[in-house]
């Protein structure tokens, strides 16, 4: 194209086109064949020819004054419905067919035949994604799984079958007492046991299991579990319930069944263990045996009285009225039951309570179910590993071994196991730790599944809020009004709410447990909880920052401040409660509560 003009003074050409609307400015100088390619070009002094491409708005038809009154709704496509397909970085093209369940050729094909080793590793995430959507799916990065757990499942302990009847010796029955807060649980096992527990009791109230040996003025020998009977106490009772031969359900004769009472008699039938019915505080000016028969008998307890099959003896564990009668029954029973032990071959166990001793470390209380404990033995209990150092009675007297039905009191623990876990002898350290490995990465999985199954949950939420508010969004066009005149200001409603932050720490695990189940319970909108940190033992310089750093309470439970400690905790102004009794702790950490409450709402309004 070329163009030709001569002019003495600036003059403006234009040429409309299809895609385009050229503009030639000219000045005073003349000028002839310029070609035109988009390009700025100088073809003399003074002279240009210049380009300017322009949108095709200006052909848009323009909306009519009805058509720009209707609400703008903007469309957005809908999001991809394609089969989602988990795969993880570092693929190989075997692991990949068999994910999509096809053979190995079609996933060759979907790489377009660039990749033929079925070995070779595909590490670049766009390079699965866009094969798999040659195959009209879509991805979803995770993490690659552990093929080794189902490999190395021989490698875990498991409890030996039962054994043979004829391999059975006689072992003490162990008996667990059960039943209602302050009916004298622990008043008739000092009476059975000629000692003073009860006194050493804060609040007189149990606050874990006790489990040692009693042995009767007959020369029989009953193991005993004294549980706690505070609501409180609910997966320790079971636990008791889950582990013995016979359930002694106490019952005081001036109160009648409680509601620790029903739920004992519940846990004891689910455990399907015989029932011994001890009516305790005949003695008291309030007693009524016949009342508190018929409320057994409501509650699914018929005693022989009545006609049923359960026995009931009438005692006063204070003035030790009757008991010759209690512990004839629990022999008798003992006998029905024909209770054995196997004394060979590897310990199986059972961990009824564990605490960590100032100067013995991490300590257990368990109940031999299986063969032999002697000094020396690996045990694995959960994911806990220990050397057996030292074996002791309830006493604190040393043992040499403990034989089926006995119970003890070990140490050598490098973890501290749960009360409840079943212990089982490994052959060795070596073994010990393939165990302990492998049950932690089961554990894992599971854990890595739950977070998954919540993500979803939360995700699925989301999403549906998500798209409601964008069908509003939809709706309602996305043009702001305009402000008119002076911005004003804005106040913002402030939704927070007030928080206890809580560090637990306790003297057993049993009791640990106990005091965590209780704050779960407490849901409240009003005053957020959060347990930045809980353990078994003393309170430590991690608990001392991480209270300084959270601003949190401490509940020790049963156990003391290092002096070391002391200045720290007067120097950041940490609060530490000390609670020895349950419903204490309860009680007290409901006035923090309520305090925090109340504070915030005051400085709100004001």
């Amino acid at each position: 194209m070329a163009l030709f003009t001569k002019s003495l003074s600036p003059q403006l050409f234009l040429r409309v086109g299809k895609h385009s609307t050229n503009y030639f400015l000219m000045f005073n100088k003349s000028f002839s064949n310029i070609g035109i390619h988009g390009k700025l070009k100088r073809t003399s002094i003074m002279s240009y020819v210049r380009n300017v491409y322009t949108s095709n708005n200006l052909y848009k038809r323009r909306k009519t004054v009805e058509e720009r009154k209707q609400p703008r709704i903007i469309q957005y496509s809908p999001k991809s419905k394609l089969e989602i397909v988990d795969v993880w970085r570092g693929i190989t093209l075997n692991e990949l067919a068999r994910v999509l369940e096809r053979d190995i050729e079609y996933v060759k094909d979907l790489f377009l035949n660039q990749i033929q080793n079925p070995n070779t590793i595909i590490d670049d995430v766009r390079v699965l994604q866009e094969g798999i959507r040659r195959g009209g799916k879509r991805i979803r990065i995770v993490a690659k799984p552990n093929n080794k757990i189902e490999e190395n499942i021989e490698i875990d302990l498991k409890p030996r079958p039962p054994p043979n009847k004829e391999d059975l010796q006689p072992r003490p029955p162990v008996v667990t007492v059960m039943g209602h807060v302050d009916h004298g649980k622990t008043t008739l096992l000092d009476a059975l046991r000629h000692s003073s527990v009860v006194e050493t009791e804060f609040g007189g109230i149990t606050q874990h299991i006790g489990a040692f040996l009693v042995k009767l003025d007959s020369g029989a020998t009953i193991t005993f579990l004294d549980t706690p009977g505070h609501a409180a106490f609910t997966s320790m009772r079971a636990r008791g319930a889950n582990v013995t031969d016979i359930v002694v359900l106490v019952v005081a004769a001036d109160d009648g069944v409680m509601e620790q009472t029903v739920e004992s008699i519940r846990m004891a039938k689910n455990a399907k263990v015989p029932i011994l019915v001890a009516i305790n505080k005949i003695d008291s000016p309030k007693s009524n045996i016949e009342r508190t028969e018929q409320m057994l008998l409501e509650v699914g307890i018929q005693l022989e009285k009545l006609g049923g099959d359960t026995q009931g003896i009438p005692i006063s564990a204070l003035k030790k009225k009757n008991l010759n009668n209690l512990i004839e029954a629990l022999v008798l029973q003992a006998e029905l039951l024909q209770v054995g032990g196997d004394p060979t071959g590897p310990v199986e166990a059972v961990v009824i309570e564990s605490n960590v001793h100032p100067y013995r470390g991490k300590l257990s209380t368990i109940v031999v179910q299986r063969g032999t404990l002697k000094k020396g033995d690996i045990l694995v209990a959960g994911t806990a590993v220990a050397k057996v150092r030292t074996i002791k009675d309830a006493d604190g007297n040393n043992l040499q071994n403990v034989p089926p039905g006995y119970p003890a009191e070990i140490d050598g623990w490098r973890d501290l196991p749960s009360a409840g876990d079943i212990i089982l002898e490994a052959e060795n350290e070596k073994h010990a730790k393939d165990v302990v490995k492998f049950r932690q990465s089961i554990l894992e999985k599971k854990r890595v599944e739950e977070d998954l199954k919540v993500i979803e949950e939360k995700r699925d939420t989301y999403e549906k809020e998500y798209k409601e508010k964008l069908m509003l969004k939809r709706l309602s066009g996305r043009y702001k009004v305009k402000r008119e005149g002076p911005r004003q200001p804005e106040y913002v409603e402030n939704n927070e709410h007030p928080s206890l932050n809580v560090i637990v720490r306790a003297d057993v695990d049993g009791t640990l447990e106990a005091i965590l189940e209780i704050l779960d319970t407490y849901d409240s909108p009003e005053c957020k909880l959060d347990i930045v940190n809980y353990a078994v033992g003393a309170v430590t310089p991690t608990d001392i920052e991480l209270a300084k750093t959270f601003k949190c309470v401490i509940y020790a439970f049963n156990v003391s401040i290092p002096q070391n400690l002391k200045p720290l905790v007067e120097e950041n102004n940490i609060p530490v409660k000390h609670h020895n009794v349950i419903y204490k702790l309860i009680e007290d950490f409901k006035d923090d509560i309520n305090s925090r409450w109340f504070i915030f709402h005051e400085t709100f309004e004001k």
